[in-house]
């Protein structure tokens, strides 16, 4: 038996809601093979980020090497990229390997706290998005990037245009930061997909962006088309959201093994 196989590029979160330890536990749950390319290690629990460390650009390269080369891959998904000289490396690395790529544009933490140096932003912009197959920022992250802020529903088209100048093939517009039902936009300019949920009261949302990204990732790897993939993507979310859970003294994390829990 050979499992799909995809590739994490992104950092550590040592509370284990979010980063590295969120894609592995996405990637178990979705029947697909993790492998990780560590580009930061971060000091973070349920309160916040109290300290982050990127790698060296040789340790970077070095892992992924190691994996694509020998391994191979049938998807990537990046987060956490920290600096202009690691967003570049990444960018070099995913265009030369044959496999669908996820961007998160990860900008900031649940908490508001910054994991992306300003002086990234255009690295990001014109290196990294232009080789994604799939970007899925959310609203701060579309207001960082490009400008657009968006306020309501009616403005997501345009944010996703702007997005989609800088690029990648295919867009999710994360919609949760608006009011009344979880809403995201899929579009690759042309084709669009309207994804919506209910909204669960539940404050323990720690990690959705990267268990999105990462779900849409192992999608892909399993041969799903990109509308396919967002869409189980989006399902698999909205049920870890449903059943995130306290921990610590602040945010809890979305439990990534809600299904196993709902078949017991």
């Amino acid at each position: 038996m050979s499992l799909p196989r995809v590739l994490t590029v992104a950092g550590s979160d040592s509370g284990g809601g979010a980063g590295i330890q969120a894609d592995l536990k996405t990637m178990l749950a979705l029947g697909v093979h993790g492998m990780s390319v560590v580009t930061a290690v971060t000091a973070q629990n349920s309160l916040g980020v109290q300290g982050a460390w990127e790698l060296p650009v040789e340790a970077v390269r070095a892992q992924y090497r190691s994996v694509v080369d020998d391994i191979g891959v049938q998807a990537v998904k990046t987060g956490m990229l920290a600096s202009a000289a690691l967003v570049e490396l990444v960018a070099e690395l995913i265009g030369g390997t044959d496999a669908p790529a996820v961007v998160d544009p990860v900008g900031v933490s649940k908490h508001g706290d910054p994991l992306l140096a300003a002086s990234a932003l255009d690295s990001v912009r014109t290196k990294l998005l232009p080789v994604a197959t799939v970007a899925t920022p959310n609203l701060d992250e579309v207001a960082q990037l490009t400008g657009v802020h968006v306020d309501s529903e009616a403005r997501m088209r345009g944010a996703a245009a702007a997005v989609l100048s800088y690029g990648p093939r295919w867009v999710v517009i994360k919609g949760g930061h608006l009011p009344g039902e979880a809403v995201d936009l899929l579009t690759d300019g042309s084709e669009e997909h309207w994804l919506r949920a209910p909204r669960y009261d539940n404050r323990h949302t720690h990690g959705t962006g990267c268990t999105l990204a990462s779900a849409i990732a192992s999608g892909l790897a399993k041969g799903q088309s990109v509308p396919e993939a967002v869409a189980a993507a989006k399902e698999y979310v909205t049920g870890a959201i449903a059943a995130g859970f306290p921990l610590g003294g602040g945010v809890g994390p979305v439990d990534h093994g809600w299904r196993f829990r709902a078949g017991s």
